[in-house]
């Protein structure tokens, strides 16, 4: 038989946590899926430095855990599993976790975040996760590479953000680039341009990161000539994209080319009357945990909404 639910939550980083606080405070009695990374992406993340309340910093995954703790303190009930397939053609929301059990809710908050693409080389993922110098959010981790030089990956207007901002704390920002041109929209590419500290490496690669258990050096091969080039930077950050975690929900939910899901203006009401987006499933402009937060608590007071105006709660 299946399971009856006022709330179910997918994803648990800053948006399905912040969800699950106001849905169980508003009695909705929430169940949350973790998903195959409890936490989010801020469980990758060393030092937090820009989230309300933490004036001394804190780290990732401890920040996710008080995260949790506030949201299993109001009564909500965290699940550490995956949702693998939706159907949302009715009026029932069904649900199927990866151990088969099935869900009937009467709302559905989406909060399953985006991945960050990255290039693939060794050592990337380890100085990544480890604080070792290697990230995907100059906006996040960039203070802390103030006043050294650093590289920027990508050819897109992320990537030109990302290197604009970190020239207003470093020296020296390179820009590696693969191909001789970059697709970065043209006021973009105008504004790096006239970056004096932005040194621009066209048809580059970046073939190594050097470092035991920090960057030291990033080695990168000019793909026309075949030149090997040495770069003493401390900070890499890789710009070129992420990925929002939706597949399960194509068939159902409206979403944009790359995958974000589309919400109605001013809420986080998707297409379908019951499901709500949150998170970086939803936001491909600002991609922080405060925002995420933020569009968390808008989805639970979108569906506690939702629930009275059908006279469930």
């Amino acid at each position: 038989m299946a399971e009856h639910i006022h709330c179910l939550i997918i994803g648990s980083g800053p948006a399905g946590y912040t969800a699950a606080v106001y849905a169980a405070r508003a009695n909705m009695k929430p169940v949350l899926y973790t998903g195959n990374q409890p936490g989010g992406q801020l469980t990758i993340t060393t030092d937090v430095e820009n989230y309300p309340g933490y004036p001394n910093g804190i780290g990732g995954p401890e920040m996710m855990m008080d995260f949790q703790a506030q949201a299993e303190r109001f009564g909500t009930e965290v699940r550490y599993s995956m949702i693998t397939k939706v159907d949302f053609s009715g009026p029932v929301h069904k649900v199927w976790a990866e151990d088969g059990t099935e869900i009937h809710a009467d709302t559905v908050i989406i909060s399953t975040g985006a991945s960050a693409k990255w290039l693939g080389i060794d050592k990337e993922k380890f100085f990544a996760e480890n604080g070792g110098g290697v990230s995907a959010c100059a906006v996040c981790d960039g203070f802390f590479f103030k006043g050294q030089e650093v590289a920027v990956v990508g050819a897109g207007d992320t990537a030109s953000e990302e290197a604009l901002y970190l020239a207003n704390l470093c020296p020296k920002v390179h820009l590696i680039v693969r191909r001789d041109e970059m697709r970065a929209s043209k006021i973009m590419q105008k504004r790096v341009l006239a970056k004096e500290n932005i040194i621009i490496h066209w048809n580059s690669n970046t073939k190594e990161l050097v470092g035991d258990k920090k960057l030291t050096s990033i080695k990168i091969e000019n793909n026309k000539t075949n030149e090997l080039t040495e770069l003493p930077v401390t900070g890499f950050f890789v710009a070129i994209g992420h990925k929002p975690n939706t597949g399960i929900f194509k068939d159902w939910l409206d979403m944009d080319s790359t995958g974000y899901l589309i919400t109605k203006a001013d809420s986080s009401k998707t297409n379908v009357p019951g499901v709500f987006a949150s998170g970086d499933a939803q936001d491909n402009v600002y991609r922080q945990a405060v925002t995420a937060a933020g569009t968390g608590c808008m989805a639970a007071l979108d569906a506690e909404r939702y629930l009275g105006e059908q006279g469930i709660v």
